[in-house]
């Protein structure tokens, strides 16, 4: 691992930083997820999210449940279930419908074979241990389960890589700023199966198409105003969703 990558790895694991910045509250994320309303085709997410756990009753957890935009789906399209929402902050669970709990990724506070789907969507790359975190994910659903994790891909929004430094720049008022920084570093849609396939005897992707994302540079400059400098990007949208079954 190079001193670059170490300090990446660093930044987007710090759970004083997730939890004290990042994700203390939904408004810098409600920013970044505000990206994806320009973007072209637009994807449903949680409706195929939705869509996945047609089949599924009972328990669902999700882990890393950030402001609820899931689990408001869910609770829209799907009262029969059973829904609970754990993320590494309570302030970021303040607005999200309960029941709800602040809890780490490597460590549920569940019992085995608890819960009847598991979701971990864009939340595995702020993970230290992202085997440990999939070991976690796989001990707490039920032995014919569903997991459901997603990622991007390691092509996801390159488009925005110089009107991101441009953005950045004006709002620094350094000319250009700092490179993005991309989460799919950590755990990509084309690395993800090796992670799943450690704990899950069935793997199945389900990639959406390269979307192109129709941005101006304004937009993202406000992105940028209303987050943290610090903050890390999490995004809320994805080119690919990962289902994995339990063996």
């Amino acid at each position: 691992m190079t001193e670059q990558s170490a300090a990446h790895a660093a930044a987007v694991t710090d759970r004083a930083r997730l939890a004290g910045s990042a994700y203390h509250s939904d408004r810098d994320l409600a920013a970044r997820q505000s990206l994806y309303h320009w973007q072209t085709p637009r994807h449903d997410l949680p409706g195929i999210v939705a869509g996945q756990l047609s089949g599924v009753r009972g328990r669902v957890v999700e882990v890393g449940c950030g402001n609820g935009t899931f689990i408001q789906r869910l609770r829209a399209d799907r009262p029969d279930l059973a829904l609970l929402g754990l993320d590494i902050s309570a302030g970021i669970l303040a607005r999200v419908p309960g029941p709800v709990a602040v809890a780490d990724a490597a460590r549920l506070p569940l019992a085995p074979g608890s819960a009847d789907a598991v979701l971990a969507l864009h939340m595995l790359y702020h993970v230290p241990d992202i085997p440990r975190a999939v070991s976690e994910l796989s001990r707490v659903a039920t032995p014919d389960g569903l997991v459901i994790a997603s990622t991007n891909s390691h092509r996801d929004k390159a488009e925005l890589d110089d009107l991101w430094r441009r953005a950045a720049g004006d709002v620094l008022g350094t000319g250009q700023g700092p490179a993005r920084c991309s989460l799919s570093a950590r755990l990509s849609l084309e690395d993800a199966p090796a992670f799943l396939g450690e704990e899950f005897s069935r793997v199945e992707t389900i990639e959406l198409p390269d979307p192109h994302v129709g941005l101006l540079a304004e937009h993202v400059t406000e992105v940028l105003a209303r987050s943290a400098p610090s903050a890390v990007n999490r995004g809320g949208a994805s080119g690919v969703q990962r289902a994995a079954e339990v063996a």
